[in-house]
């Protein structure tokens, strides 16, 4: 896959106290298999589903032990200029940009609301070598409380046009890079407990959302919302056994109409 466009999600990762654990979790669950690891780059190891890219995990440096999450980066072509839109517009750069070798530079960053993610400029690793196929990225969401703020953010960050969508129910707003949606932006409502950050929850396709919710909660994960089938797909929301958050989606069964939006 050529380097995706400015703003679009490009890979994701997640440091795991426990990564061989990890590395069965997910193996089982999304059918991932696993590269040798890295001990030049902390034992980051990446993960392929059908012999493709999809993902990595690392355990933690001695020092930076804490509660798993999946990290999602987006692609920029200068992660120093895009470092800088970043503290311009509110944000927190948790890690100064850093060249990885050949592969790139990365950037970990905050938006104003909370959510924690990474910014990716390639160099010989492109990102996602497959997306929305079984075991691969789909889609994510920034969930917040402060919608307001990360919609004002990510709008002057990336190059992005908005959308809301058009339901009294939800404060759901897509952003899109050119005609391709890219992103969700999901207010947090009183069902998620007070103690739980902004974050960004990222989506993994599978062949069959209730085999992999029964694999799962099987393999210890907590199922926090579904199975409920969408015009989007049939999805489920879990926390794994570490206490990464993610969702699986099957997107091959939908049911209902399209939702409408609403420029903004």
């Amino acid at each position: 896959m050529a380097v995706p466009p400015e703003g679009t999600p490009c890979w994701a990762d997640a440091m795991f106290s426990d990564a061989e654990g990890a590395k069965r979790f997910y193996g089982d669950v999304l059918g991932w298999t696993f590269g040798k690891a890295s001990p030049e780059y902390g034992n980051y190891t990446q993960a392929s589903a059908e012999g493709k890219a999809v993902a990595a995990v690392v355990p933690p440096m001695p020092g930076q032990e804490g509660p798993a999450q999946w990290c999602l980066y987006f692609s920029s072509p200068d992660a120093a200029a895009t470092a800088a839109k970043i503290r311009e517009n509110g944000g927190e750069v948790l890690m100064e940009p850093m060249q990885v070798g050949e592969f790139g530079t990365m950037c970990l960053a905050r938006e104003p609301s909370g959510a924690v993610f990474g910014v990716w400029q390639a160099g010989t690793h492109e990102g996602f070598e497959t997306t929305g196929t079984p075991g691969a990225y789909c889609w994510a969401e920034v969930f917040t409380r402060e919608p307001e703020k990360a919609d004002a953010f990510f709008s002057a960050v990336f190059p992005y046009t908005a959308k809301q969508m058009d339901d009294d129910a939800v404060d759901f707003r897509i952003f899109n890079v050119g005609d391709d949606t890219v992103l969700g932006r999901m207010k947090m409502t009183d069902d998620f407990p007070p103690e739980v950050p902004s974050y960004i929850n990222v989506y993994f396709t599978v062949d069959d959302c209730d085999e992999a919710v029964a694999k799962a909660t099987k393999d210890g994960a907590v199922l926090r919302y579904g199975p409920v089938t969408t015009p989007f797909g049939r999805f489920a929301a879990l926390t794994d056994p570490q206490g990464a958050n993610f969702s699986v989606i099957d997107v091959t069964t939908t049911e209902g109409e399209m939702p409408t939006t609403t420029d903004v």
